[in-house]
């Protein structure tokens, strides 16, 4: 991801995977839980996504299981995953303190605290 903006949906994937790990469908629920909605992973979406942490680093294969019949991959995230994830919060952040900053000078109030 060096040099890349990481998208929304790489950043909410990395985020389901920082507490522990997990296989596609897990993910794909986390993602949907952590973004209130707002993001409904495919499944070729969330592969592709996948395909490209484990290629940088970040995430890796865990394990896998076989529930009713069906082979479950498990992913985790790695240390480098970690530190990435770190940047991208911190990145946000600082965005969302500058924008704050510009929206308070017009008197507008940046967010409505809505989690």
């Amino acid at each position: 991801m060096s040099g890349r903006v990481m998208s929304e949906q790489t950043f909410l994937v990395l985020t389901a995977l920082a507490e522990e790990a997990l296989h596609g469908y897990a993910i794909v629920q986390s993602v949907e839980q952590l973004s209130q909605g707002r993001m409904v992973l495919r499944v070729g979406t969330l592969y592709g996504v996948l395909d490209r942490l484990v290629a940088d680093g970040f995430a890796e294969r865990d394990r896998e299981e076989v529930h009713q019949g069906r082979l479950r991959r498990y992913y985790k995230l790695t240390d480098s995953g970690v530190r990435a994830l770190q940047a991208e919060v911190a990145r946000l952040s600082a965005n969302v303190r500058a924008a704050s900053a510009v929206l308070r000078t017009r008197g507008v109030q940046a967010w409505a605290g809505r989690a």
